[in-house]
């Protein structure tokens, strides 16, 4: 603690506080109340900008700062663009180093611009430690580029200027900020496109406009868009289009600010809707107005990333000229240029509208081409509205565009650069109506169009040799797949009618077969891809949904798939499609469903009897192999086996049926419950087993606990013995993929066991906030209870957003009302729930009770 007294007493500084927060506060709300009567960007940014600039310079008087030091303004307020809750960078620029008094009075000086109000990034220095830092640090370098001087020593200021500017190299700026976004890029998932943006940091955003400025102010091209038009480096169009792109987002970052009151830059679902009406985007019959408001500003950060991409790659040019041979010919249209594909003039594609397409074939077709030119992008962009009803049906075009999707590299690059450029778009015309349309079905993170290329690219994958250890059996199936490239038309399209209201597969259809004919495809592979978008959800709805133990199952999803070659397509389509939708989807335990009913489907349609079908017998005798392998005396499983009936053969597979009986061969009758914890030998997670003599509540008892533990059941199957003992097994995930399930399972079996020993009393579900995305598009639950086909038991199938504590629930009512629970599929679908139990009791034959049942869980659903 400081002995010297304060350099303003502290009644004063009282004073000063009071003064300066309320007119800070006062200024504010005026900027405020301006912006909302007439929205324009430049005086709100630059009106708070100088708002803080007379209240730090009356300061700066405040505190008697000596002569020879500086107050600089850095970073955005260095530009005087200052967003209301933005950050304000300040430079303490001195002459040399301070003595005990400055340091004092610098010290209090930053308390009390803390105390009025201001949230400040400072740095004090010495002008030699400024340039030394921005040598070694490019972000420091980029802050100095931006320095405005606000009181104090000016040719102190002036000094670094010069000096900085004497000393930058642009060539290394330029790869420096060039590396620093590719690193932003990674961390917001390379994508303009996530659901919730961040309107400064995400691809698309401020920021990537931001960084052209930086390297344009490093290398001397000026302040301004219109200046890089000067510079030739872009066009006045394409210099008036980032002026409003910059615009948009910048309406976009203000209206969050002053709706958060903090500094908020995530378009956050909380604000879409608010946002939206501020931008006065209304609702339409089929979209809510956040939706629209959202697809508007996909369309901006794409034409931002398009941009920042022309830019990048002529300010490439324009630092390293000589740094590549000359151009190589590589037709009459097109020349290699510096590894990147080049027209051979910009009138290239007025000429010859076919090399529209045939860029994208020669960059599939040549490895040496890492991308295109810049005045390749431009032309392309600008020529893409040739692309038109004529060219669509000229016969050269589309058999240009299925030599694209046949090529053995480069697919889904290209694809991904037509979409960026507007290509197929302007191709395929019900393209343009899903380009940045979100999902508001809690488990897809993309939108639309990015979902489709992320399913296509999941399909892609599977044919490429070194990324076979992944899913060795869909490898093996896709590269062995004659024309492997239907199913990636089937891709295209497969969602391509979402949003038009109705069932986005028929109308899909339809867009299909259109294509295909028009394509000139055989009439089989017409047919093949037609009926793969048509039944792309009905192979996971089978899976995850309905019992694949149950020979009925297999035999109508056989009628469905009717041909081996369908079914192994549909195979590929529907894991892509699943691990296409957003990560927390896919997980091991859904590949190993879709697993089983593919070979299950596959015995049948090559004429198997039912019981090899389901493989019943074979999984018996796989079993028994098992147990003799880890030293089990034949007829050891006997006495459990004994009390085991034909549907718990079905329902587990052979390595979980030998984990069973190696663990309770010889206490078939025990007294004792018997609880044991594995990790899944399928993918992550936790099998569970727990046998015991049964009780009405068990499964209730077991929800509680797992939940209680922060377990989520993936799946759970309910059997009960002839002699009356349950044989429960269950897979359980942990929602947040925080745990080492090892290090659980010995706890698990131990706290379980006791629990359940001791009769002690059914643990509660863990409580657990909403999620942001159930809060705000929220599911209206479903709850339907329907006989099987044989009319033995019932199907109950719930549909409703996913929270802590709601298989609980659903179990608990089940108890209430006497039901016999047999299996539980449960599917969990990001954000929703769609699971199917198999019930059976008597008060299911009463329809009074079976509205009254569902009436019960429709109201334990409601979140």
């Amino acid at each position: 603690m400081s002995d010297i007294a304060p350099v303003i007493p502290l009644d004063a500084a009282r004073e000063l506080i009071t003064r300066y927060k309320t007119r800070l506060k006062s200024g504010g709300e005026a900027l405020r109340v301006s912006y909302e009567s007439r929205p324009l960007t430049d005086p709100l940014l630059k009106g708070r900008s100088h708002l803080v600039d007379g209240v730090l310079r009356e300061l700066w008087k405040d505190f008697d700062l000596p002569a020879s030091a500086a107050l600089v303004a850095v970073g955005g307020y260095g530009r005087e663009e200052l967003f209301p809750c933005s950050d304000v960078d300040l430079l303490f620029l001195l002459a040399d180093q301070p003595d005990e008094d400055l340091s004092e009075r610098l010290t209090q000086m930053i308390g009390l611009i803390w105390d009025i109000g201001l949230d400040i990034g400072h740095s004090v220095r010495t002008a030699e430690e400024c340039l030394e830092e921005a040598a070694l640090d490019v972000t420091v370098m980029t802050n100095l580029l931006e320095a405005r001087f606000l009181c104090g020593n000016a040719p102190l200021f002036g000094h670094v200027v010069t000096s900085l500017r004497s000393q930058i190299n642009p060539g290394q700026f330029f790869k420096a900020k060039r590396l620093e976004q590719e690193q932003r890029y990674t961390r917001h998932n390379e994508t303009p496109y996530s659901l919730e943006p961040n309107c400064k940091e995400s691809p698309g955003g401020l920021r990537d406009l931001q960084v052209i400025g930086w390297i344009s102010r490093a290398a001397g091209f000026g302040t301004h868009w219109r200046d890089l038009a000067k510079h030739q480096l872009i066009t006045d169009e394409e210099a008036t289009e980032l002026r409003e792109l910059e615009r948009f987002l910048q309406h976009v970052r203000i209206r969050l600010h002053h709706m958060t009151g903090r500094r908020e830059d995530r378009v956050l679902f909380d604000h879409q809707e608010k946002l939206a009406r501020k931008f006065g985007y209304a609702p339409t019959e089929a979209r809510r107005a956040s939706e629209v408001f959202m697809q508007e500003y996909y369309r901006t950060a794409k034409k931002v990333t398009q941009l920042n991409t022309i830019l990048l790659l002529n300010f490439g040019v324009e630092f390293f000229p000589n740094r590549y041979p000359a151009a190589i010919n590589i037709n009459e249209r097109f020349q290699c240029v510096r590894e990147m594909l080049d027209v051979r003039d910009e009138g290239v594609f007025d000429r010859h509208p076919s090399a529209l397409l045939e860029c994208f074939l020669l960059l599939e077709q040549r490895s040496e081409l890492k991308g295109m030119t810049a005045r390749t992008l431009r032309a392309l962009w600008r020529g893409r509205k040739l692309i038109n009803a004529e060219f669509r049906q000229n016969p050269a075009n589309r058999a240009l565009f299925l030599r694209i999707l046949q090529q053995k590299r480069g697919v889904v690059h290209e694809l991904r650069r037509m979409n960026q450029y507007g290509i197929l778009s302007f191709y395929l015309p019900a393209w343009r109506r899903i380009v940045g349309q979100m999902q508001h079905d809690l488990f897809h993170v993309y939108t639309v169009d990015q979902h489709i290329l992320q399913v296509v690219r999941n399909v892609r994958r599977l044919m490429v040799a070194e990324h076979a250890h992944e899913y060795p059996l869909l490898t093996r199936l896709c590269t062995g797949f004659e024309k492997p490239w239907l199913i990636y038309i089937a891709a295209l399209f497969h969602d391509i009618a979402k949003g038009r209201g109705g069932d986005h597969s028929r109308l899909g259809m339809k867009d299909a077969r259109d294509f295909c004919e028009s394509h000139g495809l055989e009439e089989a592979d017409t047919d093949l891809v037609e009926w793969l978008v048509g039944n792309h959800l009905s192979m996971s709805n089978v899976a995850q949904k309905q019992d694949l133990s149950d020979l009925e199952v297999i035999r109508r999803f056989a009628t469905v798939a009717k041909t081996e070659r369908q079914l192994t397509a549909l195979y590929i389509l529907t894991h892509s499609d699943i691990r296409g939708t957003s990560p927390k989807v896919w997980n091991g335990w859904k590949g190993k469903l879709l697993e089983d009913l593919f070979f299950a489907t596959q015995r049948l349609l090559r004429g198997a009897t039912p019981q090899q079908a389901l493989g019943t017998p074979i999984r018996q005798d796989d079993a028994r192999n098992l147990l003799r392998y880890y030293g089990l005396r034949p007829a050891t499983e006997d006495a459990l086996w004994d009390q085991l009936d034909t549907v718990y053969f079905l329902r587990h597979d052979a390595e979980e049926i030998a984990w069973h009986a190696r663990t309770l061969y010889y206490r078939v009758n025990a007294e004792e419950p018997v609880v044991k914890a594995r990790l899944s030998q399928v993918s992550e997670g936790l099998q569970v087993m727990v046998y015991m003599k049964d009780q009405k509540d068990l499964f209730v008892r077991l929800c509680g606990f797992f939940s209680r533990l922060g377990f989520s059941i993936a799946d759970a199957k309910i059997h009960t013995t002839r002699h009356g003992y349950a044989l429960d097994s269950f897979v359980l995930l942990d929602p947040g993929q925080e745990v080492h399930y090892r290090d659980f399972i010995n706890l698990l079996e131990h706290d379980l066991t006791e629990r359940l020993h001791s009769n002690a009393p059914t643990d509660q579900p863990a409580s657990g906030r909403v999620s942001r995305e159930v809060r705000h598009f929220p599911i209206t639950p479903e709850v339907n209870i329907r006989p099987d086909e044989r009319g033995l038991h019932y199907i109950m199938s719930v549909t409703a957003a996913d929270r802590p504590g709601l298989l609980f629930g659903v179990a608990e009512t089940l108890v209430e009302y006497g039901i016999n629970l047999h299996t539980a599929k449960i599917a969990t679908l990001g954000e929703r729930v769609e699971d199917t139990f198999l019930i059976s009791g008597p008060s299911l034959s009463q329809d009074a009770q079976v509205l009254k049942i569902e009436s019960d869980l429709l109201e334990k659903l409601t979140v």
